[in-house]
């Protein structure tokens, strides 16, 4: 029989009623009525612990549910498909759930909101604990209504008996503890009863984004707060030499915070520390510790290197062996650039420091992670420091969220008030993390048939640090504060191998040491790189053996969801079955061409393939993409509009990443820190979308936040291959790199 409360719990849920009542948790209303919970101030004890079905949920007595999440909305639609899953199992409409995210004091650590695991996992946690809770309040209704629980039926937010008699959840728990361990074996409702799971419904949080009146963190304020910001030196790696605090003397209210070789300025008007940040004098020593954007490839290939680690090794040997002498192998190198994170706005924290506690509000996909690095910038214990999230401009991995918290709650340590920092457009695009440089080469040949025979992959890439605590921060490490040592890059080498079979593959990294710029993971972290050189590679063995590119994936494809998307990409492109290149005349102005690409992502996740149509012009190089097909399988999909979003929002951001986005820097700095010289995909560039979502209602739900980015570059590469039978090996994919190829 399940327990409830104890008195302290219940005292712990009557505190958490009291603070919604009182305003120490604000919750508001969107425009689609449902409850959005957004927490202020102290928090109250209670539990955390991930096997607690408490952690995850609170049955107020009025029947609502608050749901607490650790995983966060990034913008992919999380705040209604946790809502539509944790509301199936308690058989109550989305209206009637609260929810509250990453807040390090009220909700649990289920890892950072990254690795399309937000529903995948997140979502999956929440959804059991539900299932748990369901379990229970049959229960306890077959004890309070004296009838077996196989009679009973939870539905419309009450327990319902075979005559008549019913009791609502919040009736039957009182606003009190639940007093559960998880129980990971306790039933889901069955797809065939699924009323909310599946459903395309609204997301809450659209309305106020749309009419300006959302609060995002850049929004937020609390009383006696100060503006911040930082003087970032002009070489990396540069030190303070002089600092001349009366140069902004002549502005009201600044001061200058200096800690060793962290410079910054706080005021209570945003305007005069704007203008402070630009001038105040400060005298930076000389650096210049980097390669240089152009030396990339020659730094990949020279190191220094920390390991070398075959990946894949299966099949014959001796054919793999023969790839270096056979006349007919095929040899290509695959250049990915770094790129910034560069979220359309700059990031923004807000953090309040005092001696006995910090509270700080900010945009980061991992809060618990942020408590542990300001836990130790900070030199508080971690239960005195709470991080609470606030929605940001959006991040694709770990973009400057961190770096800005961080700035924030150093200067408001240094100053007694609590501190804003928002970043300039240059401070995020220098000083942003980056997606690591990747360097691929991969050899192939073909059976008689024109089947692949051998495939053998090399990777340069940098190496993730082992058990990394966190990625070091600016702040921080010029403030001479102690930071990790080491590097994060992301699971950077799956998917080095094709999905399709062959005789022999191997797959070696050579792992690089720290990269030229601080990395970090971005969006499908090495897999858009990867693909674009497997899938370019496949297209490479496909026209060689002169066969249909489509045909030449479909034919030993044996995984029918991967077939299946394949065939569904190719159905919505209308493909007729030819070789490449397109064998139109070459005498027309513009070259026209067609392409695919496909990847079963991380070979046990979603399937998706990307099929694109391009114009070429033939005198200046430059590209147009007129339309992109994609056909998509993420397994269940808990609500088919975020999932379509997220698919578009991939296909968009990679195509840019594609055509246009590179980090430059030179010796001392990066030398791309604004949209001029950081260009991105603009709205008229925008092709047709046409997107085949495929429904797996009696399968786990995958996640969509990542894959559907990966095969984009591939299949662009493919279809300029086809129109001009250049094969562009090198991102981004520029018409004077095009031009240069056809000399």
């Amino acid at each position: 029989m399940p327990t409830l409360d104890s008195p302290r719990e219940a005292t712990v849920l009557l505190a958490r009623r009291e603070l919604l009542q009182a305003g120490a948790l604000v919750v508001g209303f969107s425009l689609a009525g449902l409850p959005m919970a957004r927490a202020q101030g102290a928090a109250p004890a209670r539990s955390l612990a991930l096997d607690a079905v408490d952690s995850f949920l609170a049955i107020k007595r009025d029947g609502t549910v608050i749901v607490y999440s650790g995983k966060v909305d990034l913008g992919t639609g999380h705040r209604i498909a946790m809502r539509q899953m944790v509301g199936e199992e308690l058989g109550i409409g989305v209206d009637r759930i609260e929810l509250i995210e990453g807040d390090s004091a009220l909700t649990p650590n289920q890892g950072p909101t990254a690795g399309s695991t937000g529903v995948m996992r997140g979502g999956v946690e929440l959804r059991q604990a539900a299932a748990t809770a369901h379990e229970a309040l049959l229960a306890l209704a077959a004890e309070r209504l004296q009838q077996p629980v196989i009679g009973l039926v939870l539905a419309d937010g009450a327990v319902r008996a075979a005559d008549g008699r019913q009791l609502g959840i919040g009736e039957l728990v009182g606003e009190r503890a639940l007093n559960l361990k998880m129980n990971p074996k306790a039933p889901l409702r069955a797809p065939a009863q699924y009323k909310l799971v599946g459903q395309p419904l609204p997301r809450p949080d659209i309305p106020a984004k749309v009419t300006g009146r959302h609060v995002y963190v850049h929004d937020h304020r609390v009383p006696g707060m100060l503006h911040g910001r930082v003087i970032r030196p002009p070489a990396v790696g540069a030190k303070v030499l002089a600092l001349d605090e009366s140069s902004v003397a002549h502005l009201p209210g600044v001061r200058v915070v200096r800690i060793i070789d962290f410079v910054g300025v706080v005021a209570a008007d945003e305007w005069a520390a704007m203008r402070a940040a630009r001038e105040l004098k400060v005298q930076w020593s000389e650096s210049a510790p980097l390669v240089g954007h152009t030396a990339l490839v020659d730094w990949a290939r020279r190191g220094p290197f920390v390991a070398e680690e075959t990946l894949v090794n299966k099949g014959d040997a001796a054919r793999l062996a023969a790839l270096a002498t056979a006349p007919d192998a095929l040899s290509a190198t695959y250049v990915w650039p770094i790129q910034s994170h560069a979220s359309m706005g700059p990031s923004c924290a807000v953090a309040d420091v005092r001696p006995d506690g910090a509270t700080l509000w900010t945009a980061s996909q991992a809060s618990h992670r942020l408590v542990a690095s300001s836990s130790a910038l900070l030199g508080l214990p971690r239960e005195q420091v709470r991080v609470i999230y606030l929605d940001g401009a959006g991040c694709y991995g770990m973009n400057g969220h961190d770096d800005a918290t961080a700035d924030a709650a150093l200067l408001s340590r240094t100053v007694g008030q609590p501190v804003r920092v928002q970043w300039s457009r240059q401070d995020e695009l220098g000083w942003d993390p980056k997606g690591p440089p990747q360097l691929l080469k991969i050899g192939g040949s073909l059976t008689p048939e024109g089947r692949i025979d051998a495939w053998d992959t090399e990777m340069w890439v940098p190496r993730a640090t082992a058990n990394l605590e966190w990625i070091p921060l600016l702040g921080p490490q010029a403030a001479g504060i102690r930071q990790p040592v080491g590097q994060s890059t992301g699971l950077v080498s799956q998917n080095g191998d094709p999905s399709y079979p062959a005789n022999a593959v191997r797959v070696t990294a050579h792992w690089l040491g720290a990269a030229p710029l601080r990395p970090s993971n971005i969006r499908a972290p090495g897999k858009v790189a990867n693909c674009f050189a497997v899938e370019s590679f496949t297209d490479e063995l496909a026209a060689k053996a002169g066969a249909d590119p489509l045909q030449f994936r479909l034919r030993d494809l044996a995984n029918p969801r991967g077939r299946e998307v394949l065939q569904r990409t190719a159905a919505l492109m209308n493909w007729a079955p030819r070789p490449s290149p397109n064998p139109a005349p070459k005498d027309a102005k513009v070259a026209t061409g067609r392409g695919i690409a496909y990847i079963h992502y991380k070979h046990n996740e979603t399937f998706v393939a990307v099929g694109m149509e391009v114009e070429v012009d033939r005198g200046s190089g430059e590209i147009r993409v007129l339309r992109i097909a994609c056909a998509h399988d993420c397994g269940l999909m808990i609500n088919p509009d975020t999932v379509r979003a997220q698919v578009e929002g991939n296909l968009l951001q990679t195509l840019s990443r594609t055509l246009y986005e590179e980090t430059t820097f030179d010796q001392s700095a990066v030398t791309s820190v604004d949209w001029s010289s950081y260009p991105l995909l603009r709205f008229p560039q925008v092709p047709r979308l046409d997107i085949a979502l495929i429904q797996r209602i009696d399968q786990p739900p995958l996640g969509a936040g990542e894959a559907a980015s990966s095969p984009v570059p591939a299949a662009l590469a493919n279809a300029v291959f086809d129109a001009t039978g250049v094969r562009l090996r090198s991102v981004p994919f520029s018409g004077a790199r095009l031009q240069a190829l056809r000399a």
